[in-house]
């Protein structure tokens, strides 16, 4: 099943692909935030455009834990994005480091900040992606109870 990954931002926002074996994650092209009152309606479109069985959406947490002011612009967001998404689930994955990782990832290939900028937002969804993949990988390889 392919899964379609959004790192929610003010200015932009984020989207990866995972493939049909849900083995990988690559980002594609960022959307623009400015465009807000269409967003969901947009990543609905994409979901169903790319055959997503499901979205997940990064949700930033401090790093104790807790929710703060973007946590709760991202929990607004999701109510909005279930409504257009109809069937297609939706989960919140915690992001924490996300960016950073996707930063210095970016930096390991050879790209300076500045050319970082447009990249960032779907290498973070990427990089939230790829987690989730390879945490779902690792619990269908555990041998089962008896």
């Amino acid at each position: 099943m392919r899964i379609l990954a959004i790192d929610y931002g003010s200015t932009r926002i984020g989207v990866a692909l995972g493939d049909p074996t849900g083995t990988l994650a690559r980002p594609l092209p960022f959307l623009n935030a400015k465009a807000d009152p269409k967003l969901a309606r947009e990543i609905a479109e994409l979901a169903v455009k790319e055959q997503a069985g499901m979205v997940i959406l990064g949700l930033p947490r401090n790093m104790d834990g807790s929710s703060g002011e973007a946590a709760d612009k991202v929990k607004v967001f999701a109510e909005e994005l279930r409504k257009s998404l109809g069937a297609t689930p939706l989960k919140l994955i915690d992001e924490r480091l996300s960016t950073v990782q996707a930063s210095r990832q970016l930096q390991q290939s050879g790209k300076n900040a500045r050319k970082q900028r447009d990249r960032i937002d779907s290498e973070a969804a990427s990089v939230l992606l790829q987690s989730y993949l390879d945490s779902q990988q690792r619990f269908s390889l555990l041998p089962p109870e008896e």
